[in-house]
């Protein structure tokens, strides 16, 4: 192919994503009426002179190609995001921001996994992440609300208070404002407080998995599930993607080994359980046992 074919195809596609916007090379492909490895190939040259970008996120095993100027029309390719990443697509063009620390672990993974949808950025040493489409001045540092409390200050065309007056007043203030002897203020405070000790709860689990994969250098893929039972990640160990199903609890059972084997099964992976502690003797050496097992037959007559 010459050098002048190879101008016009590249010129051509600058043309088809011109007028199609991101598309895949699938499209691309058939647009210039070549095969996709050589439309692929055109591609990555594209991207290597800086013409064209390419998304982070893929469709099946293809990644998007846009010009730039067109990481807005990126959006319509959201549906095609997991299920966690799409949660965290849609809480964060809903919020705009959110501060990384807030943030459940699972969501926290899928933030970063977005790129092309989730920008980070550092306010007063925290990580703030923003909507692709939002600028980073919109982001406003939310100020501390002081209580209503009166000062000792008199108000020129009312009455003098005494401070014990003063100290009376500010007493009712806060009473009315915060509700605290309300029974459902009470209730509100210890669901809330509830619900953060069972965050912290999960946070802790997701944190010692991490610290293990990290000691291991094992890279989290992507996240299947996360819940305060178990966590199912995608990973990647010694250059192969395999599947960890995670226990948050010290005794496994055989209904737990099932249970991931299904699930490897399903996603056609090699599987690895973790659990807050050894598992039992019996089902230890069941597992010994079943190492070299060739089958298990039923006599016939």
């Amino acid at each position: 192919m010459s050098i002048q074919n190879n101008l016009n195809l590249k010129e051509k596609i600058l043309s088809i994503l011109q007028k199609r916007g991101p598309s895949l090379p699938v499209h691309i492909a058939k647009e210039i009426d070549l095969s996709m490895l050589f439309a692929s190939a055109f591609l990555s040259e594209l991207v290597s002179e800086k013409k064209i970008k390419i998304s982070n996120m893929k469709i099946g095993n293809s990644p998007i190609y846009f010009l730039p100027g067109q990481e807005s029309m990126l959006e319509k390719f959201s549906q095609y995001l997991k299920s966690k990443e799409k949660e965290a697509f849609i809480l964060l063009k809903e919020k705009k921001f959110l501060k990384d620390k807030n943030q459940d672990p699972a969501i926290r993974i899928a933030l970063r996994t977005i790129k092309d949808f989730a920008i980070a950025f550092k306010k007063n040493e925290e990580i703030i992440w923003r909507f692709f489409t939002v600028s980073e001045t919109e982001f406003i540092i939310p100020k501390t609300i002081k209580p209503a409390i009166l000062e000792h200050k008199q108000n020129i065309s009312g009455p003098l208070l005494t401070d014990k007056k003063i100290s009376e007043k500010n007493e009712s203030i806060k009473e009315e404002k915060l509700n605290i002897f309300d029974k459902p203020y009470e209730k509100k405070k210890r669901a809330l407080r509830k619900k953060s000790i069972k965050k912290k709860q999960n946070d802790k689990f997701f944190n010692q998995i991490k610290e293990f994969l990290s000691k291991r250098t094992i890279e989290i893929l992507d996240i299947e599930s996360f819940n305060k039972n178990d966590v199912i990640l995608k990973i990647k160990n010694k250059n192969e993607e395999q599947l960890l199903i995670a226990y948050n609890k010290k005794r496994i059972n055989e209904n737990d080994i099932i249970k991931a084997h299904k699930k490897a099964l399903e996603l056609n992976l090699k599987y690895i359980i973790l659990s807050l502690g050894e598992p039992l003797k019996k089902l230890t050496n069941l597992i010994e046992a079943l190492k070299n097992l060739e089958k298990i037959e039923k006599i016939t007559d």
